[in-house]
């Protein structure tokens, strides 16, 4: 999934029905993709392209993870950034 990718503006997390930001892989780790939700701390991981968004498929993230996942939020899935 591309941070510009058109979905991801109808994309909503699917316990407070809020955005959610695509995650940019961390530098030199595995190239996973996930999208985040910072309000509740929760990542919905990606799966062959598909986001898997099911209540049980999301992970709770601990306040440390928190904040780094936080930095890797890719610029164009901010909020305030639609075209």
């Amino acid at each position: 999934m591309k941070p510009d990718d058109p979905l991801l503006r109808i994309l909503a997390c699917p316990l407070d029905k809020g955005p959610l930001h695509l995650l940019a892989p961390a530098p030199g780790a595995d190239p996973e993709e996930a999208l985040y939700n910072p309000r509740l701390r929760r990542r919905y991981p990606i799966v062959d392209g598909v986001p898997q968004l099911l209540p049980s498929s999301g992970e709770q993230v601990p306040e440390e993870e928190h904040e780094e996942l936080l930095a890797r939020m890719s610029p164009a899935s901010s909020p305030g950034t639609a075209p």
